[in-house]
């Protein structure tokens, strides 16, 4: 839900803050107050092309950001994290500037997006419906994806998914088989002497640093042998060995303790050190008894790390990536060996799949079939009671290609009056109408996606060449939406702007010789005044307030 929009110097504003609320958020003014100004910054702010021209005269740069609340949105929350940023307060701040240049930059949550991401992130913000976004519908992937959550399909269409992704791994890896099998074959020799070289050598693990560790012990085996004899007599074989030594100051110590008892600790401690000479004197003639030059066993340690380093060369840097080379070619050699039963058994996998994509695809072709007729009467019916009786609206579902979204094709279908032939929407719809398209859509639908959390849905023109019933069928159906989403819409219409839970005023004033585009959320009185205008023109009359009271009455009562 959009919670706040900041608006700096983008055309006509210079500087405007809309704090936004849940429910109907309607914003009205006179012809060319910069009414859409709001709608469009909010698409900038969605991902929508910038340029320099949206910056107001004088100005270095525009900047819109938005600060929304977020509920529960595992896939959002997804994207967010991949993208390193984090979630805070269940806030979400997005920005975007455009430099004088016509380039822009943004952000979200302070950290540098692409344009693309916000591209990605826009659907779970807000869902714009104006003269300028009809592209959103004309998508045939959005069709699809309107359809199948009316059909209740989606979880069906991700097994569909999930089953084509599997049915064609599974195509693949056979004409892999069948496409490299000569090759394979004029390599099995090989393969086979490489897995057998390496099996023959029997690496073990760790045996590498075992083996450096011995050939430096050998290495070095004279000059250990010198060095633990010297260190073995001076502590305990020569005649003024350290045992000797603390065997006389023993001595001396106790004859010291007969006659002054406070040194025997002293005593106790000379005792200790004795043992602990002694133990390391043991310690080290074991460690001479091992001791012996062999060069011999050093000759077989050179020869196996000579063995071990040639592995290396051919096959991989150390010894783990030997044996995982070992492993490759080993199933290469097996998938060779026994050709004929992996092409069997991936065969026999793969019309296994296809029969159980053919399924679920047929599973998913009557869903959206039976969905297809009802979703076109229901919008239908809506469309009447937004002044659009004449027109018709199908929505076609055609097989096509079997593709991980199943084997339907699906179009949305228009025809403005009774007896034209039924065109794709977007060579058909224009702006006021595609937004009240959308808004049938929408209410046909019941509610956008629940797992989506509170929607912000944006409503631009969408009461264009209406009035009178038509326009309060409008204003219904917008009040209807906001029950269980937030709403923001443009209007013209007083019929339309009764609804409003929360109702803004668009203006342009003129400030230092400058035209500026203010907005201000109004008060119960003031609302009364703002559709009095709207009623009568220029000078209010005291029966447009009094009509005005009557309309605001009225739309809080539905």
């Amino acid at each position: 839900m959009l919670v706040e929009l900041i608006v700096e110097n983008y055309a006509v504003v210079e500087q405007a803050h809309i704090h936004f609320h849940r429910g109907l958020n309607l914003l009205t003014g006179e012809t060319g107050s910069g009414k859409s100004i709001v709608v469009d910054s909010l698409n900038l702010l969605l991902g929508g092309r910038a340029s320099a021209d949206m910056i107001r005269t004088g100005a270095q740069q525009a900047r819109i950001s938005g600060i929304f609340s977020i509920d529960d949105q595992a896939e959002l929350a997804k994207l967010l994290q991949d993208a390193g940023i984090d979630l805070e307060d269940r806030e979400l701040i997005v920005q975007r500037d455009v430099t004088a240049m016509g380039k822009s930059r943004a952000f979200v949550a302070n950290r540098p997006v692409t344009t693309s991401f916000l591209k990605q992130i826009a659907p779970f913000l807000g869902d714009i419906h104006g003269q300028n976004e009809q592209q959103l519908l004309f998508n045939p992937q959005t069709q699809r994806n309107l359809l199948d959550r009316y059909a209740g399909a989606t979880e069906l269409r991700e097994r569909v998914a999930a089953m084509h992704s599997a049915w064609r791994d599974t195509q693949r890896k056979l004409d892999d088989l069948r496409r490299n099998e000569q090759e394979k074959l004029r390599l099995l020799d090989l393969w086979r002497f490489q897995r057998d070289e390496i099996e023959s050598a029997g690496i073990k693990a760790s045996e590498e640093t075992e083996l450096e560790l011995e050939r430096r012990l050998l290495q070095n085996s004279t000059k250990l042998q010198e060095n633990a004899a010297a260190a073995f007599e001076i502590l305990y074989e020569s005649k003024d060995s350290a045992v000797s030594l603390l065997r006389q100051a023993q001595k001396r110590i106790d004859e010291l303790v007969r006659i002054d008892a406070s040194v025997s600790q002293t005593s106790g401690a000379l005792k200790q050190a004795e043992i602990a000479v002694e133990e390391a004197a043991w310690t080290l003639r074991d460690y001479l008894g091992k001791l012996e030059s062999d060069p011999g066993r050093l000759e077989e340690v050179e020869t196996r790390l000579d063995a071990l380093d040639k592995l290396k060369r051919k096959y991989g840097g150390t010894l783990d990536e030997v044996l995982a080379f070992r492993e490759q070619v080993a199933r290469q050699v097996d998938e060779v060996e026994h050709a004929t039963e992996h092409q069997e058994a991936l065969e026999k996998e793969q019309k296994r799949l296809a029969a159980e994509y053919a399924r679920l695809a047929a599973e998913l072709s009557a869903k959206r079939s039976d969905a297809a007729e009802r979703l076109g009467k229901e919008v239908e019916t809506e469309l009447k009671s937004l002044a659009m009786g004449s027109t018709q609206f199908r929505v076609s579902v055609k097989p096509a290609e079997p593709s991980a979204a199943g084997t339907d094709e699906i179009q949305f279908l228009v025809s403005p009056n009774r007896g034209e032939e039924l065109r794709p929407m977007e060579k058909i719809a224009s702006g006021g109408e595609l937004s009240r398209m959308a808004l049938a859509l929408k209410t046909a639908m019941g509610d956008t996606d629940a797992s989506k959390g509170v929607h912000t849905l944006v409503f631009d023109e969408v009461d264009a060449g209406v009035g009178g019933a038509a326009a309060a069928s409008v204003g219904r159906r917008l009040k209807a939406l906001s029950r269980s989403n937030q709403v923001i819409c443009v209007t013209h219409l007083a019929q339309i702007a009764g609804f409003a839970d929360h109702h803004y005023a668009v203006s342009k004033r003129d400030r230092k010789g400058r035209a500026m585009t203010e907005v201000s959320e109004l008060s119960r009185e003031d609302r009364a005044k703002e559709i009095g205008r709207m009623l009568s023109g220029e000078i209010i009359t005291p029966e447009a307030l009094k009509h005005a009271e009557q309309l605001i009455q009225a739309g809080q009562a539905r």
